[in-house]
């Protein structure tokens, strides 16, 4: 091979490598500014990322394991929906928590199904399910006690 054909093979290497390299880059860069987007986009109705305001208006309570609503509890909700009948622009934020006890993954799953139960009993009551808002399940204890990591807190703002 003559070196003419060395700088021919050389010169298509770099050529080829420096548009990987960029394309990599172009790629990189393209991700970050669709996370970015993604980031400032509305959430979705599922998992709000809405700071609670103020004391929570009302507390449910469940037993271990359980993302079941007794009738007392029926009744606790009914305040929020007074709270959102004097306020028409107002939405209900419903946190869930859980212990920190057993499996991670269950404890937050079960929260989740908590603040649905208790938005399914609002929107049984008449409460438009695009008022209703979630955060996203917290593991704390509240207080210390047990009851307190069982708990959905309902706050209207």
């Amino acid at each position: 091979m003559s070196d003419n054909d060395d700088n021919e093979t050389q010169g298509v290497v770099f050529g080829v490598l420096a548009g990987v390299i960029l394309g990599v880059i172009a790629l990189v860069a393209g991700l970050g500014m669709w996370k970015s987007s993604q980031a400032g986009a509305a959430p979705t109705a599922a998992m709000a990322e809405i700071a609670p305001v103020g004391e929570a208006l009302a507390k449910v309570y469940f037993a271990v394991g359980s993302a079941v609503l007794n009738e007392a509890d029926k009744a606790v909700v009914g305040k929020a929906q007074e709270a959102l009948a004097a306020n028409p622009q107002a939405i209900v934020l419903l946190s869930g928590f859980h212990d920190p006890s057993g499996d991670a993954a269950r404890n937050a799953q079960l929260a989740k199904e908590r603040a649905e139960a208790v938005r399914d009993a609002l929107v049984a009551g008449g409460v438009a399910v695009e008022r209703v808002k979630f955060r996203k399940p917290e593991s704390t204890l509240g207080s210390g006690s047990d009851e307190e990591g069982r708990r959905v807190e309902i706050r209207v703002q």
